[in-house]
């Protein structure tokens, strides 16, 4: 399961709230390890009580206020067991392929509408991350960690370069070039 390790990660780089997580997995680990805030308060249980967090004491107790999470060092063993394992890559499994698939046997109609608003969405995608790129890795930047960081953004933008080049080569094949 990778969700509980996306927290971790996440905590290790700065002990947050459930909502502070949320918040974060919207704008970077989202973007390649999705999970609603449902699941996220979940799995933040499951991980207070197998000992691999801890709620942080309040400072004031007060009913209501929000729980700061920390990582523990059992937290911490089981992320750098997990980074250490071996895994193989899983199959992709993408509807708008199987779509496409589909379409080649019961025919096009409405295909190359859907295939331009999947278009659209990716160069929008592209183009958030290329800023994100921008603000967030300047040259001086240069830390290991600001490396692998980064690494994980450039796999997304050449990602979403390779749908942009596939959806226009699908476009042009049901010929609408000029997409």
């Amino acid at each position: 399961m990778s969700l509980p390790h996306a927290i971790l990660t996440a905590l290790l780089e700065k002990p947050s709230s459930g909502l502070e997580l949320t918040r974060r997995f919207d704008r970077s680990i989202g973007y390649f390890w999705s999970a609603t805030h449902q699941q996220i308060y979940r799995e933040l249980g499951k991980l207070e009580r197998a000992g691999h967090i801890r709620a942080l004491p309040a400072p004031v107790p007060a009913r209501g206020q929000k729980k700061e999470y920390e990582v523990l060092p059992e937290g911490r063993a089981e992320l750098t067991a997990w980074v250490r394992r071996s895994e193989d890559p899983r199959p992709t499994r993408d509807a708008l392929l199987l779509r496409l698939r589909a379409a080649a046997v019961v025919g096009t109609e409405g295909m190359a509408d859907e295939l331009e608003r999947h278009l659209a969405l990716h160069r929008r995608q592209l183009d958030e991350y290329a800023d994100m790129e921008r603000r967030q890795f300047p040259p001086e930047r240069d830390t290991e960690a600001d490396r692998l960081r980064h690494l994980v953004l450039r796999g997304g933008i050449e990602l979403e370069r390779f749908w942009v080049a596939w959806l226009t080569e699908a476009l042009e094949g049901l010929g609408r070039p000029d997409c």
